[in-house]
């Protein structure tokens, strides 16, 4: 398993899949599809999306069947077509290297290997989507059905440092401020215009009192513009905030105050736009999987398994915020998400394949009592 396991992870990361490029999330797609059933021995169900990517859905056991565990992942990655050329996959002393490969491709390959080797008769679902790094818009109400349909999800998204699950991860609100002023020429008659770069300076600095990093919850200016000329008092500007909160009470609380910002103040009118995207996968939402995970592993000889609260945010969040008990972290072992360097443990990771099996199986023959 371990020369084909490196070169079918050399196919997909050479199979460059940046969320924006959607003909390119489709390609690998595609190759993901083939590679699949090669592995598997079954193809997967395309489904079609009028508003993005397709998903791939591999199902094991009959339809109708109690007790499904849904595996998720996907495809799309955040390096633009080309990174490939600049850092091609490689293989050093065990390390698996290249734009992807750690978030999420051999995620997926652990996937596709548990599911071969669960059996056809074990209620499973392996489901891949192409949109996950850019919100999940297109497939969010996909994801939320499956998971519906399962009495767990295990997200196959690469583990936290040192190979720990993911127990938990803050929940994202992202927003945009549109400033509308007045503009006017800044040396002639600048106090005929309405600035709206001013404007926006203000709102950033209101925005970073709304920081409090010792509950977890982080609001982040990340972009910004004005102006179109150096001469012109600017009319128009433009600021971005990332939010990070733990609690689903202080998503609310901040969206609350963060729309507050809207309206008119010194002649220049603000717009808010956004929202919450991901609420936050509190820790409840894993306790039963660890639990389960923890006996699985000891079985098989493999050390107990750590686990780690995280600020980054994925498809998981929206899972556990449906109830269905959720589990992160079961992807590649290694780091640099979203890095350069970024890096894969082959063996680390390869052992996640037996993990997963036991873990599915010991769900169905004995399911979870939750939720």
């Amino acid at each position: 398993m371990a020369e084909d396991f490196a070169e079918a992870l050399r196919a997909l990361v050479e199979a460059e899949s940046p969320s924006a490029d959607l003909g390119a999330v489709e390609e690998c797609g595609d190759l993901l599809a083939d590679l699949g059933e090669r592995i598997t021995g079954a193809p997967p169900e395309r489904l079609a999306s009028e508003d993005g990517p397709s998903s791939l859905v591999w199902r094991n056991g009959p339809p109708d069947a109690p007790g499904r565990v849904l595996l998720l992942g996907h495809r799309d990655t955040v390096w633009p077509l080309g990174t490939i050329a600049e850092r091609p996959f490689r293989v050093d002393g065990g390390r698996a290297l290249g734009p992807g490969a750690f978030d999420m491709k051999a995620g997926l390959l652990v996937g596709l290997y548990a599911m071969a080797a669960v059996g056809r008769r074990v209620p499973v679902t392996f489901l891949v989507t192409g949109d996950e790094e850019v919100g999940s818009a297109a497939s969010r109400a996909l994801i939320e059905r499956e998971a519906l349909a399962a009495q767990a999800v295990l997200v196959l998204e690469g583990a936290a440092d040192g190979g720990a699950f993911k127990r938990a991860r803050k929940g994202w609100s992202i927003y945009t401020l549109q400033c509308r002023g007045r503009a006017a020429h800044a040396g002639l008659e600048p106090h005929k215009g309405r600035n709206a770069l001013v404007r926006m300076a203000e709102l950033v600095a209101e925005s970073v009192l709304l920081n409090a990093p010792e509950d977890g919850l982080t609001v982040t200016p990340t972009m910004a513009s004005a102006g179109r000329t150096v001469n012109t008092v600017p009319d128009r500007a433009e600021l971005h905030l990332d939010v990070r909160v733990g609690t689903a009470a202080d998503q609310q609380r901040v969206d609350t105050r963060i729309r507050t910002f809207a309206g008119a103040a010194g002649g220049v009118d603000v717009r808010v736009e956004g929202g919450p995207n991901r609420p936050p996968m509190e820790e409840s939402a894993a306790t039963a999987l660890l639990s389960r995970t923890a006996e699985h592993a000891a079985a098989l000889g493999l050390r107990p398994p750590e686990s780690a609260a995280v600020g980054g945010i994925s498809d998981a969040n929206i899972c556990a915020a449906l109830g269905v008990p959720t589990l992160d972290g079961f992807g590649a072992v290694g780091g640099g998400p979203h890095a350069a360097h970024e890096w894969v443990d082959l063996h680390a990771t390869r052992q996640r394949v037996p993990l997963v099996v036991a873990l599915v199986t010991g769900l169905a023959e004995r399911p979870l009592t939750g939720p």
